[in-house]
């Protein structure tokens, strides 16, 4: 056993001694130990809960016959953290994560973990982890949480979001507001839509690291509770079998990732953090293939905020193995691809589909095209993304004139004071990796916009990145970033972009000359002054087309 380097024989006798401290039997130190990685704190709702999931994954572990050790992992809330300095913090806490994991799981040689996590930059950083330290490993998140009514509908955090945008422009009262406040998100679990935490809960589970339902299972079911035991059992037989993570996230995976993301229209969150995945794996990742695989794959499943369906529904329908076994029918996935439990061939056997509205085929499919997209042109030579499943359609194709704000705060601001009219094109910019440094998510903006009725004439391009919650012509993750020299940073105000979403095209229309004219003649922002951690942060970190990874050199 790998744990045997800190416990067994005559030279580990002061270990032994330390392991008797914390109340272990020599008969739990002769078995198998496993690390329980858990994300529990009380500042996000999506992670209230999850000693109850630790529990659950421990008292699995025992039942097959291993010792559970279990220690955290830092979080952040991003839906707390937005709008404000905190905000800074949370894209650069992924790296962090990643890098605790290995510390502990290193200086302490377990022989397994099991990942428990929920809610944003934790998944991808504790699955960055997994393929890094390269031990046995499953994940059992925290699950969904469920929509809440007010105002006599079904209602989610898109709508609290929004709600403010909606007030000033007098579209929703201050006491429907203080509804949705009260009822909106009503409980334990990761935000009900399709976001940035359901959509990489998701994808864990399609890369074969979670067991059925780890994406979908509401957090208050008390199938949440029995998956967890069968993770902490099913974690016994990848420690016996030897089964890597790198074993089972391989091309294949990633193939079949990029295809669910496509047919689910997951948050562009995921075109971070599927690149910093498969870096850990040692996987290439060439954002040029992201609209290969879109134009392949048909948008079947809509959620909130992009549809009226949410991670429940889905539950319902028969979850994400319902989902590949459509996409099976469409010869669109590798059933051979590895799970922790056989390929996803054997999976597949056991998968139903139970509701053709929630997971629809081919012919009745929102798009016959993925639910996302890369666009390239002068103004994002190395790539930008959009959410295109919740793209209105009048906006798929849009001309307007730039009205460019150097900040994200700038951009609120604008917002509530009337400058940005119908028609425009709103540029945020010096909020990428290294501008923010941590590019910060434009949800605030993007929630004002819709909530004043602006998403169907209005686009937002930004070198920040987007929540998951996020809808409209939101186009981010624009590479180069100011910071580095990007032509965002020398757009002005009335300059002219156009958007042709369906050919993958954003461009600023002015001449090479011109262009070449600003950039001798537009100084740039100075970057900010920062310290602690952001400065190490952005003295490493990488372009978005890259994951915005952190320098291995």
């Amino acid at each position: 056993m790998r744990s045997d380097l800190m416990k067994s024989g005559v030279d580990r006798i002061p270990h032994r001694a330390l392991f008797r401290a914390l109340g272990l039997t020599q008969e739990e130190l002769d078995r198998p130990l496993i690390g329980v990685v858990c994300a529990k704190n009380e500042i996000i709702p999506g992670h209230m809960h999850l000693d109850r999931i630790a529990e659950a994954v421990k008292a699995g572990i025992r039942l097959a016959g291993g010792t559970p050790i279990e220690f955290p992992s830092i979080g952040v809330c991003d839906g707390i953290a937005m709008n404000h300095e905190g905000m800074f913090y949370s894209l650069p806490s992924r790296e962090h994560i990643a890098d605790s994991v290995e510390i502990m799981a290193n200086a302490h040689p377990f022989d397994g973990l099991v990942f428990i996590p929920n809610c944003d930059k934790i998944v991808p950083g504790m699955l960055m982890a997994a393929l890094r330290v390269n031990i046995p490993s499953i994940f059992c998140s925290g699950g969904p949480m469920l929509p809440g009514r007010a105002n006599g509908k079904t209602v989610a955090l898109t709508d609290a979001f929004e709600a403010p945008g909606a007030v000033r422009t007098g579209k929703l009262s201050e006491s429907e507001a203080a509804d949705i406040v009260e009822h909106s998100c009503p409980g334990c679990g990761s935000c009900a839509g399709m976001f940035t935490a359901n959509s990489m809960n998701c994808m864990t589970e399609i890369l074969g690291l979670g067991l059925p339902g780890n994406g979908t299972i509401p957090a208050v079911d008390s199938q949440r509770i029995i998956l967890a035991k069968h993770a902490g059992m099913k974690i016994m037989d990848l420690v016996r079998d030897q089964v890597l993570p790198r074993q089972i996230v391989t091309a294949a995976s990633i193939r079949n990732g990029l295809a669910a993301d496509m047919a689910l229209g997951c948050s562009t969150n995921t075109m971070l953090h599927l690149p910093a995945i498969a870096h850990e794996a040692g996987l290439a990742f060439d954002l040029n293939h992201v609209n290969d695989i879109s134009e392949a794959v048909p948008h079947i499943v809509k959620l909130n905020p992009a549809g009226h369906h949410f991670l429940v529904d889905l539950n319902n329908a028969g979850g994400l193995s319902a989902v590949m076994k459509r996409l099976d029918e469409m010869g669109l996935i590798d059933t051979m691809a590895r799970t922790v439990e056989g390929t996803w061939a054997q999976r597949l056997e056991r998968a139903a589909i139970r509701d053709d509205d929630v997971i629809r085929d081919r012919e009745h499919a929102y798009s016959q095209t993925g639910g996302l997209a890369v666009l390239y042109g002068n103004l994002a030579p190395d790539g930008a993304v959009v959410k295109k499943g919740a793209v209105l359609p009048e906006m798929m194709v849009h001309t307007g004139p730039a009205k460019c704000f150097d900040s994200e705060e700038a951009c609120s601001q604008g917002l509530r004071e009337g400058r940005v009219q119908a028609g425009d094109v709103v540029v945020v910019r010096y909020e990428g990796p290294k501008g923010s440094p941590g590019m910060r998510e434009m949800l605030g903006p993007t929630a004002t916009l819709a909530g004043m009725g602006l998403d169907s004439t209005c686009a937002l391009i930004t070198d920040g990145r987007f929540s998951g919650v996020s809808r409209g012509a939101s186009i981010g993750h624009v590479s180069p970033e100011a910071a580095a020299g990007g032509l965002i940073a020398y757009v002005k105000d009335g300059d002219q972009i156009a958007i042709d979403i369906p050919n993958h095209k954003v461009e600023l229309l002015l001449s090479p000359e011109e262009i070449a004219l600003r950039r001798q003649q537009v100084v740039p922002q100075p970057p900010k002054k920062v310290t602690g951690y952001l400065k190490r942060y952005r003295a490493m970190v990488t372009s978005a087309n890259f994951g915005a990874i952190l320098k291995d050199e």
